[in-house]
């Protein structure tokens, strides 16, 4: 069978689930994107808004079983993302802590983006050990690989994790004004991790770890005036604490991603994350939903998104690729067709750069 026919017997096939809501095939009513059909599988996307989420659960997995269903296909992949637009920045606005915690609006903050940086994104989780310096690596990997220049500053300075994942080793460089960030599978890198090795303990108290997010942020060539970075990653620890509103304060931040995994105990510190960016004028983007499965269950956050009116941006199976990756310094992310969570990560990487 020709490409071009494979195509076309995938578009037929998609168009036999039905659209809830128009009631036209899914293809035909315009929710499946990015279709991708190779010798031995298919992959889509079905993009609806984010109070529908729920309702095309099943909708998804009909589509899976539509094309599974096809001469030849061994491996199906879709993606149902549940977006919204998202609120336009407030530039140059940020928060004091203690405005914060009185929860007044607080008097304007002077930020400044980052040299010869377009885009800022925050990947966040109020909750430690959902994955989400695993998601942050694997969403800067899947960037790059979609054209883009793309940075990785690693701001978890208690527990850097992002040389391990990318593979990196070995010190910065200081080219007489700013420190150099290394370079990993076409992400530009910085962490304290590389600063004062992986294995050292920081012992710092809230303002030393700020200082050494500004320091980072800050004095870090990111990108120059010929080859400007398209947008910058900053993998933050969990929590709601200082290090996130350094950032805030420091530059205006273009959007925050939440991760979580499914289950309420993650969700409950999501929320906080959520209110937190809320209050500093940071628009969300939206939550991901990890480890999505049999273990942690499926459907949570998908659900607290809907519940808080954030998009919901989709669901990244656990898999033990995803581990193995990060462990070998080889996101999952490179992968193409192997892996259901790389197809999954780059899905995500095509609605985060539009």
């Amino acid at each position: 069978m020709t490409e071009d026919a494979r195509r076309l017997a995938a578009i037929a096939a998609l168009d036999t689930v039905i659209d809830p809501k128009s009631g036209d095939g899914l293809y035909a009513a315009g929710l499946a994107r990015g279709l991708v059909v190779g010798e031995d599988r298919a992959g889509v996307v079905i993009e609806v808004g984010a109070a529908d989420a729920a309702l095309y659960a099943p909708v998804r997995d009909a589509a899976e079983t539509a094309l599974a269903a096809l001469p030849g296909i061994g491996r199906v992949h879709v993606v149902l993302t549940a977006e919204q637009a998202p609120a336009r920045p407030r530039r140059g606005a940020g928060l004091s802590k203690a405005a914060l915690d009185q929860g007044r609006p607080p008097a304007p903050v002077a930020t400044d983006r980052p040299e010869h940086v377009r885009r800022v994104i925050a990947i966040a989780s109020g909750k430690g050990g959902v994955g989400k310096s695993t998601v942050a690596v694997n969403l800067a990997v899947a960037l790059t690989r979609r054209g883009l220049a793309v940075g990785l500053l690693d701001a978890d300075v208690y527990g850097p994790s992002v040389p391990l994942m990318l593979g990196l080793d070995g010190a910065p460089q200081h080219d007489g004004e700013r420190l150099l960030p290394l370079e990993a599978h076409g992400v530009k890198s910085m962490s304290t991790g590389l600063l004062v090795g992986a294995d050292r303990a920081m012992v710092w108290r809230g303002p030393m770890a700020s200082q050494a997010l500004t320091q980072m942020l800050t004095q870090t060539r990111w990108g120059t005036a010929d080859e400007p970075l398209d947008v910058l990653i900053v993998d933050l620890p969990p929590g709601t604490g200082d290090v996130q509103l350094t950032l805030v304060q420091k530059t205006p931040i273009d959007g925050a991603v939440i991760v979580s995994t499914p289950q309420e105990a993650a969700l409950a510190d999501a929320r906080r994350a959520v209110a937190m960016f809320a209050k500093t004028g940071t628009p969300v983007l939206g939550l991901i939903e990890n480890m999505s499965g049999a273990v942690f269950g499926r459907g949570g956050a998908a659900r607290e998104a809907e519940r808080l009116g954030v998009a919901f941006l989709g669901s990244i199976p656990l898999e033990a690729a995803v581990r193995e990756g990060g462990d070998a310094g080889r996101p999952v992310a490179l992968a193409d067709a192997e892996s259901e969570a790389a197809a999954v990560i780059a899905a995500l990487a095509a609605v985060i750069a539009a």
